[in-house]
């Protein structure tokens, strides 16, 4: 089969396009002959072994899986004998997590990692949910614990987890303010946002009031100034972020090892976002999109061939929304 392989760290230029061996789903594993895949923030991070600090568990000297990618859509093939829930032939829709591997024409998925497909969506819409719509709705939920009537404040938030994170948490019965830059304000606010913040032009910090939770997925203001925009018992949830800028040693993992530390002396919440796929979140991310609650922005949509030019353009903050791969 085709699939985009890496031997080593680096640029956009070390990912190929190579044939390599079709997978054999394990007794619990789901064959897929993918459709569609998306790219995140986690495929460059990998692909560059960025901050280095990550090295550590990622591979010394290049990415432990060699294929990249992890969200994606198709349609089953093949399942072994323990698996219960989908049978060949069903569209599905999940994420890999650190296993990798979806920039490929065949991924083999644990059961537990995989689910049917929103019925109205697209393959190239339903494979830019599963990470981004994890990160979302745990965030919101699971952390952020949002009801209705609370104030809620996303920083990135036309990016590939901000879009989604606007549509959920106007689904979730809050008021949301979005943060955007001046050429994303008529999508976020077509998104539902009450209120959009252009960074340019305003310091959401200052500007913007109090909120019940503050959803930071972009990681350029300091816990200080996040909690300014906070209530006096508001939530701040940190969700990593940041673009390339040349390689760091820890990128983001400052920030949110400061708020480990502060957490416990102030009256705030402050929550750390990790997030882990499963097919529970799938199914509700599903329902969401089913009943129309949450629809997927696509920016691009690239060929399997162009991989290293979709990444490319993804971590050079170009991107908005999930940009998309078409296998």
């Amino acid at each position: 089969m085709k699939a985009i392989v890496q031997d080593r760290y680096g640029p956009p230029e070390t990912l190929t396009l190579a044939d390599v061996d079709a997978p054999v789903p394990a007794a619990d594993e789901v064959l897929v002959r993918v459709e569609a895949a998306a790219l995140n923030a986690y495929d460059w991070h990998v692909m560059r072994g960025d901050p280095r600090l990550a090295r550590l568990s990622m591979g010394r000297s290049g990415p432990q899986a060699r294929i990249r990618g992890r969200d994606f859509a198709g349609r089953v093939e093949a399942v072994g004998p323990d698996v219960r829930q989908v049978r060949p032939g069903d569209a599905v829709f999940g994420d890999l997590g650190d296993a990798n591997g979806a920039f490929a024409e065949y991924v083999c998925v644990p059961e537990t990692l995989v689910a049917r497909k929103p019925g109205n969506l697209t393959p190239q819409q339903a494979a830019a949910l599963p990470l981004a719509g994890v990160t979302a709705l745990m965030g919101l939920c699971d952390v952020g614990q949002v009801e209705p009537g609370h104030h809620v404040l996303v920083n990135g938030a036309s990016g590939g987890v901000g879009t989604l994170a606007v549509q959920l948490a106007k689904a979730l019965g809050a008021t949301v303010t979005g943060v955007c830059s001046t050429r994303n304000v008529d999508l976020v606010r077509s998104l539902g946002a009450d209120h959009v913040v252009d960074y340019t032009r305003a310091d959401f910090t200052h500007d913007t009031g109090r909120h019940d939770v503050v959803f930071d997925l972009v990681g350029n203001r300091s816990l200080t100034a996040l909690r300014r925009a906070l209530t006096p018992t508001g939530t701040l949830v940190l969700s990593g972020g940041g673009v390339y800028r040349g390689g760091s040693l820890v990128g983001p993992v400052w920030l949110i090892a400061r708020g480990r530390l502060l957490a416990p002396f102030v009256r705030h919440r402050i929550a750390i976002l990790t997030t882990a796929p499963s097919r529970q979140h799938l199914d509700t991310l599903r329902a969401h999109a089913e009943a129309g609650r949450l629809t997927p922005v696509i920016d691009r949509t690239y060929r399997l061939p162009e991989v290293p030019e979709a990444i490319r353009y993804v971590e050079g903050e170009h991107a908005r929304a999930k940009v998309v791969i078409t296998i």
